[in-house]
């Protein structure tokens, strides 16, 4: 190997986002993981729901307001709600005119 061209293995500390520490080698100094051999499914037996960017919330969010049917009823609420206070406004345009040449 050509001397001065490869980066340093030293140790490096491991945090994960369950808590767990550990050291090992590595050419970075810190590494955070978000899921470790201490808290993985396949590693304990047990599920672990891991939430990335908020997909359950904004799954949750989107489908909130739907009965067992499908039917959304918050939808249908807050559109009559508008639909009430709002004044029917009727658009009358004027027809198009249209030059035959």
């Amino acid at each position: 190997m050509k001397p001065g061209i490869h980066p340093d293995y030293q140790e490096c500390a491991v945090a994960c986002g369950c808590g767990n520490t550990f050291v090992t080698r590595s050419t970075a100094k810190v590494m955070k993981v978000d899921i470790c051999s201490a808290c993985h499914p396949f590693y304990t037996g047990r599920q672990k729901f891991v939430d990335t960017a908020g997909r359950i919330d904004k799954f949750n969010k989107k489908f909130a307001g739907f009965d067992s049917s499908g039917e959304r009823e918050a939808a249908a609420e807050a559109a009559a709600a508008v639909a009430e206070a709002a004044p029917e406004a009727t658009s009358e345009a004027a027809p198009a005119e249209t030059a035959d040449a």
